[in-house]
């Protein structure tokens, strides 16, 4: 038993440590590079990597490793903060179906299951196309866009607690409802949300990259991930690593984030 804790505790922090190392790296990263990433400089487009430029140069003779950093602030802390909006009112939505009036619950599940059903890329361009391509127009498109998955996680798992004995027994005590969802319902829904809110961000992280890469995510002079790939891609034909690294950093923040996710929360 208390090798299991222990393998479990290992896990969980293994999953913390590599979300703060993230959130690290978006603060902090651009810091670290002496280079400003919207500077052009002497050097050669797409030249391989050097001393003076680790990572090479971009189409424009940019330091790729600034751009990086800066592409990496950009991804990790929009898709952070879409992510704390959807999960937030999702999770909030679905404990409200669960613990309100019955007709609370139709009215949501009706508005989940519509926005569901409207593909998210093209939510997304029609959004943008009315209000912009404002930091804050594409935090909340993301965050509306994944609410209602949000939504029906919550939904599900506090409608099996709701039905367990302790809740029973917190209702007859004749305790209120907010004190059944805060201390009954909401603590134990906390290990499988985990997980969820790791598959919300890289969703959020694949629809801003889709976004950027078709030119109407993050505009200049700031990148993300998605843009730096749109712009190098020239680069393709000469294995420019402005090209090819954005796209192994997509792969590994998301793949990371959710393996981690999935191994802290105990399953397989």
């Amino acid at each position: 038993m208390i090798a299991m804790i222990g393998k479990f505790r290992s896990r969980h922090d293994r999953a913390l440590l590599l979300i703060v190392f993230w959130l690290l790296l978006a603060l902090f990263g651009p810091l670290c590079s002496s280079h400003d990433p919207g500077a052009i400089g002497s050097q050669a487009v797409f030249s391989a990597p050097s001393v003076a430029h680790l990572l090479g140069t971009d189409y424009l003779g940019r330091d790729t490793l600034a751009r990086l950093l800066n592409g990496i602030r950009h991804t990790v802390l929009l898709c952070f903060a879409s992510t704390l909006v959807s999960c937030s009112v999702g999770t909030f939505l679905g404990i409200a179906a669960v613990t309100a009036r019955p007709w609370v619950e139709a009215l949501t599940g009706r508005l989940a299951d519509g926005f569901l059903s409207i593909p998210s890329l093209l939510f997304a361009l029609l959004v943008i196309a009315v209000f912009g391509t404002s930091t804050t127009a594409l935090i909340m498109t993301m965050g509306v866009i994944y609410t209602p998955g949000a939504y029906r996680t919550s939904r599900a798992l506090a409608q099996r607690i709701a039905r367990l004995d302790f809740v029973t027994v917190a209702r007859a005590r004749g305790e209120s409802t907010p004190y059944i969802i805060l201390q009954e319902i909401l603590p134990n829904m906390t290990g499988p949300m985990i997980t969820d809110v790791g598959l919300r961000f890289i969703y959020s992280v694949l629809l801003l990259s889709n976004l950027s890469f078709l030119g109407i995510g993050v505009q200049p002079p700031d990148v993300d991930l998605g843009s730096m790939v749109r712009e190098n891609m020239l680069g393709m034909a000469y294995g420019s690593p402005a090209m090819i690294v954005p796209v192994v950093v997509i792969g590994v923040l998301t793949v990371g984030i959710n393996l981690a996710l999935d191994s802290s929360s105990g399953r397989r």
